[in-house]
This record gives C-alpha cells, sequence and structure tokens, in this order.
C-alpha cells in the first residue's frame, strides 16, 4: 500500500508541475494581444511571443485578432425620400487597433458595428430618393465610412471601407424599371435605324443626283460629237458633189427618184409637191430634147464652176467642245442662206440655144441662134415629148 501510495502521490505531483507550466508559460501568436487580468483588474496586453504568469493569480481576459476583419451583414429595409421601401446589404471592413478599449469600452464590438451601420445607412438613404440610391454608390459609402469611423474611433477599432454589396428595391418597382428600361432602348433602336434610313437615302439621292449629271454630261457630249460627225458627213458629201460636176440631168432624175419616198407610209393621206419639181421637169424635157453638140451647153454645164478647193482629210472628231449657243445659231443661219442661195441658183435651167426652125417656135431673146447655129433642125422639147410614154418619162 505504501508504494501504490507513493506511485499515486508522484503522478498527482507531475500533473500539478503541468498544469502550474501551462499557466506560467504562454505563446502568443503574430497579430495576436492578450488581455491579462490580475486579480480581476487589468494588468498588461501581451503581443506576440513567449511570456511568463504567474500561476492561479494572472487570467487572461480576451484574445484580440490585429488583422483586417470583413463583416457582411444581412439585408437590411431602408426607405427612400420617395417613400419606396429597399433592401441593402452591407459590407465592413474594420481593423482593431487598440485592443484594450476594445474588449473594456463595449461589450460586443462586431454587434454595435452592424447595429450603428443599420442607423447611419437609413440616415443616409432617407435624404436620397431610389434614382440617387442606386446611382450614388460611391458617396453612400464615403458617408457611411466617416460616421461609422467616427463612433468606433473610442472602441479602439478603425472602419477602412463599408460596400454596398446589394440595394434590392421591390419586385413591382422592377418591374416598372425594367419595362423602362427596354422602351428606351427601343425607343434608341428606333432612333438609329431612324438614323441609319436617312443616310442611306441621302447616300442614294447623291448617287442618283452624280449619276443624272454624269449620264446628261455623256448625252451632251454624244449629241455635239453626232452633230460634228453630221456636219463633217455633209460638208464632205457638199465637197463630193461640187468635185463631180453633177449635170442638171442628173440632178432632176435623182430629185425624182426621191419624190416617191414623201409618200411612202400607210398612214399618208395628201403629200404636197413642192414648187422646184417644175424646175426638175423642165430639166428632164429639156435632157429628152437632146443637144447637137454645137452649142452651148445649158443648166449647170453653162454655169461657171466653183471650185471647193483640196479634198480635206480631216479627222471628224478633232474637236469636241461645246460652242456658244448665239455664235452656233448665227452660223447656221448664215450657212442655210448660203445653201439657199446657191440651190435656188443651181436649180433655174440655163436657156438651152437651140436653131429656130419651123414655124411656132419661139427663143428668148437672150438665146437666139447665130446665123451658123440655123443649120441643124430646131425641136421643141415639148413637142419631142407629146409622142413619147409619160411613165418612161
Amino acid at each position: 500500500m505504501d508504494g501504490a501510495g507513493i506511485l499515486i502521490f508522484l503522478a498527482a505531483l507531475l500533473i500539478f508541475a503541468l498544469v502550474i507550466l501551462f499557466k506560467t508559460v504562454r505563446i502568443v501568436p503574430q497579430q495576436t494581444t492578450l488581455i491579462i487580468e490580475r486579480l480581476g483588474r487589468y494588468s498588461r496586453t501581451l503581443e506576440g511571443g513567449i511570456h511568463i504568469l504567474v500561476p492561479f493569480v494572472d487570467k487572461v481576459r480576451a484574445s484580440i485578432d490585429l488583422r483586417e476583419q470583413v463583416v457582411s451583414f444581412p439585408p437590411q429595409p431602408v426607405i427612400t425620400s420617395d417613400n419606396l421601401v429597399v433592401n441593402i446589404d452591407t459590407v465592413i471592413y474594420y481593423t482593431v487597433i487598440d485592443s484594450k478599449r476594445a474588449v473594456y469600452e463595449i461589450a460586443n464590438f462586431i454587434q454595435g458595428i452592424e447595429q450603428l451601420t443599420v442607423t447611419t445607412l437609413r440616415n443616409v438613404i432617407g435624404s436620397l430618393d431610389l434614382e440617387q440610391t442606386l446611382t450614388s454608390r460611391d458617396q453612400i459609402n464615403g458617408q457611411l465610412r466617416g460616421a461609422l469611423d467616427e463612433a468606433t474611433g473610442r472602441w479602439g477599432i478603425r472602419v477602412n471601407r463599408v460596400e454596398l454589396k446589394a440595394i434590392d428595391p421591390p419586385m413591382s418597382i422592377q418591374e416598372s424599371m425594367e419595362k423602362q428600361m427596354k422602351a428606351e432602348r427601343d425607343r434608341r433602336a428606333a432612333i438609329l435605324n431612324a438614323e441609319g434610313v436617312k443616310q442611306s437615302q441621302i447616300l442614294t439621292a447623291e448617287g442618283e443626283k452624280q449619276s443624272q449629271i454624269l449620264r446628261a454630261e455623256g448625252s451632251a457630249q454624244a449629241a455635239v460629237l453626232e452633230a460634228q460627225g453630221q456636219s463633217r458627213a455633209i460638208q464632205q458629201v457638199f465637197d463630193a458633189i461640187h468635185r463631180g460636176k453633177p449635170t442638171q440631168k442628173l440632178l432632176a432624175y435623182q430629185y425624182l427618184q426621191v419624190l416617191p419616198q414623201i409618200a411612202t407610209g400607210d398612214s399618208n393621206k395628201m403629200w404636197i409637191i413642192p414648187s422646184e419639181l417644175t424646175d426638175a421637169l423642165r430639166g428632164i424635157g429639156g435632157a429628152l430634147g437632146g443637144d447637137d453638140g454645137d452649142g452651148p451647153k445649158g443648166g449647170l454645164d453653162a454655169e461657171g464652176w466653183v471650185d471647193p478647193g483640196p479634198e480635206r482629210e480631216a479627222n471628224p472628231f478633232e474637236e469636241t467642245s461645246l460652242e456658244d449657243a448665239s455664235e452656233a445659231l448665227a452660223e447656221a443661219r448664215g450657212q442655210a442662206g448660203q445653201a439657199s442661195r446657191e440651190a435656188s441658183e443651181h436649180a433655174t435651167p440655163a436657156s438651152r440655144v437651140q436653131p429656130a426652125k419651123g414655124p411656132g417656135v419661139r427663143l428668148p431673146k437672150s438665146s437666139q441662134p447665130s446665123p451658123s447655129e440655123t443649120d441643124g433642125p430646131a425641136t421643141d422639147p415639148e413637142d419631142s415629148t407629146q409622142g413619147e410614154d409619160p411613165t418612161q418619162a
């Protein structure tokens, strides 16, 4: 019994020594402080490291974490200035800077921060309407941080940041806001579409305008080129006719060939014989009457011929510039008058000189035959055509 009692005593002594050692030596982690009370009163604050305490005299009141802490509070109903209830979630970042005041100045600083946040948030949001609340988060965060930091400073706590995590208006307001946003987006889409259509129509009109201008310029140039080509062609034909020296007979025959073309067409009910037809018929009659080869030739053969000059091989399109309208009109009138005079001169046949033979034949005074020209028989062109078939004439 004595041996067993000694073992039990030694074991109890060992356990007591371990307890004393545990209560005497205390290791404090980094960024952590221990509030030590001796006999119920504050003694000191232990920071990171190893410390020796008086067993059963010194007591650890609280362990404080000095790192920055994050606390998220549940949604709180807040009324705005336009009498709308919104639920706001807040997140607070704080740091304990004085462990002694954080323990002895307030019983539960986390709960105190939460309640102070709710009251401050209601004061701030109560002066704003819903639209300002949704768009002024930075302003609200700054006001909350200033109010909380001032109130928690005596607690040994520093509020670093306050964030509004969510602002939830009522469902009816959310639906109205969604409809408003949809209507606004539709309006912007319609405006953009109208602007696009307007720009497209403007560009299309500008393109059509430029196209019409280019077409008009092309048509004008084409008309000028065509007119110049026709003018050169007429000039070349005119020069070729003058170089060929056509007789009155040929001109009268060509004139008669062109006359049937005037009456061509089913819609032509009446056509007018020009006055120059009699001159052409007179020329044909004179041609059918014949000459003996001794007298002078009438018509164009007896007239003096005007040489138009050497043949020109010019490019008909070498000049394509538009002329002045008044100058072109004056020049055209002059050319038309000159052509009319030349046509009237060439269309009037000269009197044929025929020997006077037989009764009833009278010649113009200007064409009385000389005595040497009366040897051949004289024949009237009109009498020579009486026995012939009119269709052959």
